[in-house]
């Protein structure tokens, strides 16, 4: 027997909030996995069941709002995961965004779904090191989950989640702690990163345009007309000549859509639809 009551209604409620609240679609599968997460917020605050709680999440407004989402937002990453997207990003189009931007000497590249902070941090060891000190080149990490925001923008992570770096980077990027147990990324790699709170369903303050765009493990969570109303924001953002988009592994792009090319591996270059 549950600890606190839990009814088709409850969930329905909660699942139409998500959806409402950031276009995450809550299936009936993931229903265990809302009432572990949630029967937490329900503790921490001394109520007796989802009802109350659903009642307590309207009177206590966006405090309790922001608990609610970070709570149900899956947020599993590890350093250069899918690392054939970091291969082709060394040597298949940092070559032709160097020659491209040239005359601008600016980098710009979007990491949507940061989660912890592995991904932008990947993304910045892997360019870090292929533009002169002259050139402006910036990494955009944007995730909903304020408390993931947080630790990718400390930067600091156990010896766990660092193990499978290779050990150049960890020397190079790294400070680690006296017993070996925490690792800190340097100022000189984070100096790269913005972290920002950004709720992708939201307009987007960004203007663009983007050399690359990671939205990675993200589109999984959305129905079709959600996912359709992003990738024509990222197409929209990214740069005309070699703008490219990476999604995950268990994500598809429609074959509709004519405003990508299909590189293959989850890898797309933005071309002009017609």
């Amino acid at each position: 027997m549950k600890e606190f009551p839990f009814t088709d209604k409850d969930f329905q409620n909660i699942s139409d909030r998500v959806y409402n609240a950031c276009g995450i679609v809550l299936g009936p599968h993931k229903r265990e996995m809302v009432y572990s997460r949630l029967a937490r917020r329900i503790r921490a605050n001394g109520l007796r069941s989802f009802d109350e709680y659903l009642n307590f999440l309207n009177r206590q407004g966006d405090q309790e709002f922001s608990h609610f989402i970070n709570a149900i937002t899956t947020n599993l990453t590890s350093f250069f995961r899918e690392s054939h997207h970091f291969e082709f990003l060394r040597s298949g189009l940092l070559p032709s965004i160097k020659a491209d931007n040239k005359l601008s000497k600016r980098v710009r590249i979007w990491s949507a779904g940061c989660s912890t902070g592995e991904e932008p941090y990947s993304i910045a060891m892997t360019i870090a090191d292929e533009f002169p000190s002259d050139w402006d080149v910036k990494v955009l990490a944007t995730d909903l989950d304020s408390n993931v925001l947080q630790k990718a923008s400390e930067g600091t992570y156990n010896s766990t989640s660092v193990t499978g770096l290779e050990e150049s980077h960890l020397r190079k990027w790294f400070l680690k702690s006296s017993d070996g147990s925490q690792y800190r990324v340097k100022d000189k790699l984070k100096d790269l990163i913005y972290f920002k709170r950004l709720n992708l369903l939201e307009p987007w303050p960004m203007r663009g345009p983007f050399d690359l765009i990671f939205c990675r493990n993200v589109l999984i969570y959305f129905d079709k007309e959600t996912k359709d109303n992003l990738f024509k924001g990222y197409h929209d953002l990214l740069d005309e000549s070699h703008g490219h988009l990476f999604i995950g592994h268990s994500e598809i792009m429609s074959k509709e859509r004519t405003d990508f090319k299909n590189l293959g591996k989850t890898m797309y270059k933005r071309i002009d639809a017609g």
